[in-house]
């Protein structure tokens, strides 16, 4: 990508490039293999090797179906420190780490925190197009609304090929400022299709004024061989945890927006009537520092473990070793975390935010209001007394990633068909 320089101004574009649909022998669009651009900046980096596992998920599994090519545009921020972005972990992408057996290409674009926001998106169009004239896709499937989403969705538009839009949760909320709102709203407003991971985020899509036959919900997936339902006690040992301790799980990033701060405060109101409750945090984030300090204050020191990063057999052998997995945020899409929790047979303690309540129900777990410590607290010492069915905690969470790719694969043929030139197929 170093080649790229700085691409011509999307004004400079020739008008309305078009390229004909995929067509098969039968003249059938879609009868052949579709051409799906598939633009995200959630790829993995050297600190988050992990990051956008389920559009990577689903992208391999789409294509079974369709010839598919990724494209990551990346905000690049100078290297001095202080003007690097604080709200969330910011590092060079490592081409490594890009998940074998798909086609990518990474896709770098200037920034600067907060001054360069409102012409991210412009700024990322220019860097698509190029890329995007010679791989010339059928339809571009763009995840994550902004700023790229709107970069994915000009490139688009100028190129002459439909933009289904995927909201992925946490680029779905209360804007910053009243200018990104706008280019947000143009966004969904003028996208092709939009598709999101949950219930909640298609009602927030449609007050934000997307039409109603414009967007449906395709909630995340899994793959269940990679977190089966295991012997608890086996877990322990190999993890050297007691067999009699009560552990509750948190995995996810370090946020305020994930109610670690809130979780800590639970557990500190059940130290004295669980004197075996254990607190397992899994991942890294800002927020560290700051609970570390806090579970020191709140008389935690011994019964909370900080293990940052951890690979995904490790993640499975701390879900198999676990009572129940927390996850009390304030906001969330559709969070694999508790499908993963789920499939190896353990209840699940979480807010009523986002797919959590589409995933969990009575037999499976207890929901909560995002930030009802006195209520979290009586939900962690509900499920630990509790004897749960691990077989009927398992059978919830059946949904794959070949669900999820046949359901984005129905709407891109949908798009591409209407896109058709007019007598396609005819």
């Amino acid at each position: 990508m170093e080649k790229l320089g700085i691409a011509k101004s999307v004004a400079e574009v020739v008008e309305g490039a078009q390229h004909p649909p995929v067509q098969s022998g039968n003249g059938k669009l879609c009868g052949g293999k579709l051409r799906i651009g598939i633009v995200t900046p959630l790829c993995p980096t050297r600190l988050e090797p992990y990051r956008g596992r389920p559009i990577s998920q689903t992208a391999l599994a789409l294509q079974r179906r369709a010839d598919v090519e990724m494209f990551y545009p990346q905000a690049t921020f100078p290297r001095w420190r202080m003007f690097q972005p604080r709200k969330f972990l910011y590092s060079d992408v490592d081409s490594q780490l890009f998940p074998p057996g798909l086609r990518a290409q990474h896709i770098p674009y200037p920034a600067f925190p907060l001054l360069s926001r409102p012409y991210n998106g412009k700024t990322c169009s220019r860097y698509l197009i190029r890329l995007l004239r010679e791989s010339r896709p059928d339809v571009i499937l763009a995840y994550w609304l902004y700023p790229e989403g709107y970069g994915a969705l000009l490139a688009g538009e100028k190129l002459g090929i439909p933009v289904i839009l995927g909201a992925r949760g946490s680029d779905l909320p209360a804007q910053p400022d009243p200018l990104t709102e706008k280019l947000l709203r143009e966004s969904l407003r003028r996208a092709s299709f939009v598709l999101t991971v949950s219930d909640e985020l298609r009602e927030r899509a449609l007050r934000l004024g997307t039409a109603a036959e414009r967007v449906r919900t395709v909630p995340n997936g899994l793959d269940s061989t990679e977190f089966p339902v295991s012997d608890r006690r086996s877990a322990r040992a190999a993890l050297d945890i007691s067999h009699d301790a009560q552990l509750a799980l948190f995995i996810g990033r370090l946020h305020p927006v994930k109610g670690l701060e809130e979780l800590l405060k639970a557990a500190g109101l059940l130290v004295s009537s669980h004197p075996r409750l254990n607190l397992i945090l899994i991942g890294e984030g800002p927020l560290e520092e700051k609970l570390r300090s806090q579970a020191a204050r709140d008389g935690l020191t011994g019964r909370i473990r900080f293990l940052g990063k951890q690979s995904q057999p490790d993640v499975a052998r701390w879900i198999a070793a676990s009572d129940l997995l927390c996850l009390p945020s304030h906001s969330e899409g559709c969070p694999n975390v508790v499908l993963e929790a789920l499939a190896c047979g353990r209840p699940v303690v979480a807010s009523r935010v986002g797919a959590v309540p589409d995933l969990v129900n009575s037999e499976c777990g207890i929901l909560v209001p995002p930030g009802d410590v006195p209520r979290l607290a009586e939900a962690i010492h509900e499920a630990i007394g509790r004897r749960w069915d691990e077989a009927v905690i398992a059978a919830q969470s059946s949904r794959s990633w070949n669900d999820v790719a046949a359901e984005t694969y129905q709407v891109c043929c949908e798009v591409a068909e209407k896109h058709a030139p007019a007598g396609f197929g005819a």
